[in-house]
């Protein structure tokens, strides 16, 4: 049951239940109005229709009852007039379209006493609605297949009014293909169906756009509108078609490979699968053109997929097919010819025929090394030639037939400047645009013997520092020889040549293979100082080649000597005794300390110094000279004993040094000098005995030293003279440079079993002979003129002369010796 039905049945309900409990008699007033009336319409007068006092409505409170929680209607309690308060819309208060009419039922409620009135309200519809499609817009497909006549259901309108009021029938837009065929349901509903009155063809019209209208039956009527859009569906009805039956292409030979030679267009007016294209040979193309050209059967492109040669294949002829991939397949035909156009596409070509490589590097000029052949496929000057080298190369080209040349070498050879040649022989056509081909030959030289071995250097000097180790690598000599194999193959030699009677390879080896050199023995600068030489490098080639270089090998000096104070002497340990008078004046020489050092000249440098003074105002010490001379005189205060330690110390680095201790003591008896302290006097009577003695002494040792000069020049000239490259070699010579008490040049002797001689130059001119050099010791000094400078003698240090006149010598320090052991008792 409806809702509105519910409503007034409760209404109904309680007006039977206020008749009964009141006992008041109820009335129905019916009225009739339109729908959609204005609010404050007036319906009628309940006052006059009802019966009641106009004078008492107000106090009685006359109200009306909500319909569907609305207030259609109300009273006017002034005129009791019944009037419209909210328009009623008949479609929105009875939506039941099976209902003949639509009535509105209120109750009117009066108090003082009570009464109830039925009023009811019929609403008249009236044409206020349109037609309305449930759908604005209606798709159909229909394939152009269809048949004529085909039946086709579209969705129908609705309008809520009623009666004429409602859909009265439809019309559709003016069209050739479509009609329609009104309806009526059994409500009394009107649909319309639409109808294919003629063939649908996809490809001339694919979609139609339809109006339909709804149009009911009121005064004025009203219409509502849907679209209605036909697409058409394809079917495969049309055949692929080329835009020409036959295609002519004009395509020059050598075309790259790739290159699009003809794009072709085929079309379908179907739509979908049925106008996808795919394009295929037929049947007629032949196998060699298909080779040739490949055709894409997406894109319908023809392209170049070998090379094209005019003068293998002139004309090309293929028949394409376009065929679509509807479900029942249809296809269109062309054919396409190609032209191959001639152009000069032949280069020329050459051929080695003859090459003879390697060959040596002296090969006479004007040899034939290689014969070429070229040829070109062209005709007239397409097939004319022309055949060059690089002017560069050593080589020429000369025509020995048709077509034909010949290498040959233009000018010699040398492989330490060019060990290969690449010979890029290039042959060219004269057409327009000119062709060429080139081929390259390496020519590969052999090497022979023509080059001397060659140093760096025509001169080496080579410093080494003495007491290197034996075997120590001095230098590597290596010389090249830009020659190859055996040729390059270098072995060294050292020249041969003596120095005092010693071969250079017992001095020097160098390696055979890598010209390393090195020191057989351990130099002494005191002895050997240089050496001069020469190294031969020899290669292995027929015949073999060789050049030398000098060597000058220079010894270095090192600081390996220490200082030797030879004076004053000490005979027994390192201290001095010495007495001197108390009364000695002020710069007195007191006594002169004298270091040898066998080192060279800048390592020799010996200073003086005190490292104990027992009193630093008495006595000074010059550095250079080492002469000890008294500051100022005696007092008594002064100690009786004085105690001097001195340093002798050489320049070297690291510096050497040697000591000795003066031990001093004054004494009171007047002597003579310093010298009278420490020397043996010589009476100055030339007849006393001693004289005597020593002129015998010196007149004996004199001969002997002459007849000992007299053998030992004999026999030196017997002998084969030294090489002159050999450098002599030198003993260490100290020269003194400063006032000393030694001779200007003293020569030192590694012979420690000899005795030393000192010519003195004392205050007093005496001469002195000290005591013999301990045993052991290596220092021998012995006088030599102040004229005589740097001496020179072979390395030989223990010759024939030497020896000799060390023993002459020897002989006469002992004949001395016995003389001064004779007269000390007389002295005494």
């Amino acid at each position: 049951m409806e809702p509105k039905a519910l409503l007034w049945l409760r209404y109904v309900s309680i007006f039977v239940f206020l008749a009964a409990v009141f006992q008041t008699a109820v009335a129905v007033t019916h009225y009739t109005i339109p729908e959609e009336m204005d609010e404050g319409s007036v319906v009628a007068n309940l006052v006059s229709d009802l019966g009641l006092d106009l004078n008492s409505l107000s106090k009685r409170k006359i109200r009306l009852d909500v319909v569907a929680n609305k207030k259609y209607l109300d009273v006017n309690k002034d005129t009791g007039e019944l009037y419209i308060l909210e328009k009623i819309d008949r479609e929105y208060l009875c939506t039941s379209k099976s209902a003949t009419t639509c009535v509105l039922k209120v109750d009117a409620t009066l108090e003082n006493p009570i009464r109830m009135f039925n009023i009811e309200l019929e609403i008249m519809d009236i044409n206020d609605n349109a037609p309305r499609f449930r759908r604005d817009t209606m798709h159909l497909d229909i394939s152009e297949a269809t048949a004529i006549g085909e039946r086709f259901s579209l969705t129908n309108a609705v309008d809520p009014d009623t009666g004429s009021n409602s859909v009265k029938t439809y019309y559709l837009s003016e069209n050739d293909h479509f009609s329609i065929e009104i309806q009526t349901g059994r409500d009394g509903s009107k649909f319309a169906d639409l109808i294919l009155k003629k063939s649908l063809d996809r490809e001339k019209q694919a979609l139609h756009d339809l109006i339909l209208t709804a149009v009911d039956g009121g005064v004025p009527a009203r219409s509502g509108t849907a679209s209605i859009i036909v697409r058409v569906l394809d079917t495969n009805d049309n055949a692929p078609q080329f835009g020409k039956e036959s295609y002519t292409i004009n395509l020059t030979e050598n075309a790259p490979i790739g290159s699009l030679v003809l794009k072709l267009n085929a079309t379908d007016k179907d739509e979908g699968a049925n106008s996808d294209l795919f394009y295929s040979f037929s049947l007629y193309t032949s196998e060699k053109t298909q080779q040739t050209f490949s055709l894409n059967p997406d894109n319908g492109e023809i392209r170049v997929k070998e090379i094209i040669n005019y003068e293998d294949f002139r004309i090309y002829d293929m028949e394409i097919i376009a065929t679509d991939k509807g479900s029942n397949s249809l296809s269109g035909k062309c054919k396409v010819k190609i032209l191959v156009t001639d152009i000069n596409d032949n280069n020329p070509e050459i051929s080695i025929k003859s090459f003879s490589s390697p060959v040596k590097e002296d090969i006479p000029v004007n040899t034939v090394i290689a014969v070429v052949s070229v040829s070109d496929k062209d005709s007239g000057e397409n097939g004319q030639v022309d055949v060059h080298i690089s002017d560069d190369l050593p080589f020429a080209l000369k025509e020995s037939s048709d077509n034909y040349y010949e290498l040959l070498v233009s000018e010699p050879l040398d492989r330490e400047k060019v060990p290969e040649y690449d010979i890029t022989i290039t042959v060219t056509d004269r057409g327009n645009p000119p062709l060429s081909d080139n081929e390259t030959i390496t020519l590969e030289l052999l090497d022979i013997n023509d080059n001397v071995p060659q140093f760096p250097q025509t001169f080496y000097t080579i410093p080494v520092m003495e007491n290197n180790a034996p075997g120590a690598l001095l230098s590597s000599l290596t010389a090249i020889d830009p020659d190859l194999h055996e040729n390059q193959y270098l072995v060294y030699f050292i020249i041969e040549k003596e120095i005092v009677n010693t071969s250079m390879s017992m001095l020097f080896s160098i390696n055979p293979e890598n010209g390393n050199l090195y020191a057989l023995k351990t130099f002494d600068y005191e002895i050997e100082k240089e050496f001069l030489f020469h190294i031969e490098a020899r290669d292995s080639g027929v015949p073999p080649l060789s050049s030398n270089v000098t060597v000058h090998i220079i010894i270095m000096d090192q600081n390996d000597n220490t200082p030797l104070i030879v004076s004053p002497w000490r005979a027994h340990g390192s201290v001095v005794e010495e007495k001197i008078p108390r009364s000695t004046d002020k710069g007195t020489l007191i006594a002169k300390v004298i270091a040898i050092d066998s080192d060279s000249v800048h390592n020799s440098r010996i200073t003086y110094q005190f490292l104990h003074n027992t009193d630093a105002t008495l006595f000074s010490l010059d550095q250079y000279n080492g002469e000890i001379r008294t500051m100022r005189m005696f007092s008594y205060r002064d100690s009786r004993h004085q105690q001097l330690v001195v340093i002798a110390k050489d320049n070297g680095e690291p510096a050497l040094s040697a000591t000795v201790t003066v031990k001093l003591s004054t004494v009171e008896i007047a002597l003579k000098t310093y010298a009278d302290m420490t020397e043996v006097p010589l009476g100055y009577d030339i007849f006393s005995d001693l004289n005597l003695y020593l002129v015998i002494g010196l007149g004996s040792v004199s001969f002997l030293l002459l007849i000992t000069l007299l053998v030992t020049i004999v026999l030196k000239c017997q002998k084969t003279k030294p090489s002159k490259a050999a450098p002599p070699c030198r003993n260490s010579v100290i020269s003194s440079e400063r006032n000393s008490t030694i001779a200007d040049s003293t020569l030192v002797s590694n012979d420690a079993y000899w005795y030393s001689l000192f010519l003195a130059e004392t205050r007093k001119g005496k001469l002195v002979v000290r005591q013999p050099v301990p045993k052991g010791a290596r220092y021998i000094v012995s006088s030599l003129p102040r004229s005589t400078g740097l001496t020179e003698t072979s390395d030989s240090a223990a010759s024939t002369l030497q020896v000799r006149s060390h023993f002459i010598v020897y002989i006469f320090i002992i004949l001395c010796k016995s003389i001064m052991t004779y007269e000390a008792p007389n002295r005494r």
